[in-house]
């Protein structure tokens, strides 16, 4: 089952970002893996499923272009309201990620996303995620995932979800794919609950279809 927009409209319009289940106030995990490719404040970086990170911000102090995708209208213009007046270089895509993007995108050099895939469960609409990652990045890319590890929680936002390992990750990206760095990481939620994540860090190594 795909989660709706109207779903995820509801929860941006209704809830506080402080009162998210993922909200997460340290984004220094996913910076610690952002660290280890070169050059990677000179990337165009793709948050799939961006909704109200404060990873955003984060990225554009250090003057980092960004689209940022989510399937929630609501949660995008509130990061618009949010950015009002900030410089930075930043395209906001309202889509569904597991479905073909048609828009114009720039040359992602790095794709992130956090707590987003795991919420796809339909294996057509896993398929067309990843096809979208293969698609979208160039080669030389890297592509940063944290999601629901195999021991994390099986629901979150009253949805089921689809739990990770790095090694399934792998398989899904393919061969031009390649492990580069991963973690296991407890995240401890706004009420205090923990949740098993899975950090991994992958380069795409050459063309792939």
């Amino acid at each position: 089952m795909r989660p709706s927009s109207g779903h995820w409209d509801t929860v941006f319009s209704t809830t506080k970002d402080t009162e998210l289940g993922w909200y997460e106030k340290d984004v220094s995990k996913t910076l610690k893996l952002l660290a280890k490719i070169p050059g990677w404040k000179r990337s165009t970086v793709f948050i799939a499923g961006a909704g109200t990170s404060l990873l955003i911000e984060e990225l554009l102090s250090r003057e980092m272009a960004l689209v940022l995708n989510d399937i929630s209208s609501k949660a995008l213009a509130r990061v618009k309201r949010r950015l009002k007046g900030k410089p930075g270089t930043v395209h906001c895509l309202c889509h569904d990620i597991s479905q073909p993007i048609k828009d114009v995108i720039p040359d992602i050099g790095i794709w992130v996303d956090r707590a987003v895939l795991h919420f796809l469960t339909d294996k057509a609409d896993i398929l067309g995620y990843f096809k979208n990652v293969r698609a979208l990045l160039k080669p030389g890319g890297y592509a940063l995932f944290a999601e629901f590890s195999k021991t994390g929680a099986e629901k979150c936002a009253g949805l089921p979800v689809h739990r990770y390992s790095a090694e399934e990750l792998s398989k899904r990206l393919g061969p031009s794919f390649r492990l580069v760095s991963q973690f296991d990481h407890v995240y401890i939620n706004p009420y205090g609950e923990p949740k098993p994540y899975i950090y991994a860090l992958f380069k795409k190594l050459g063309r792939q279809k």
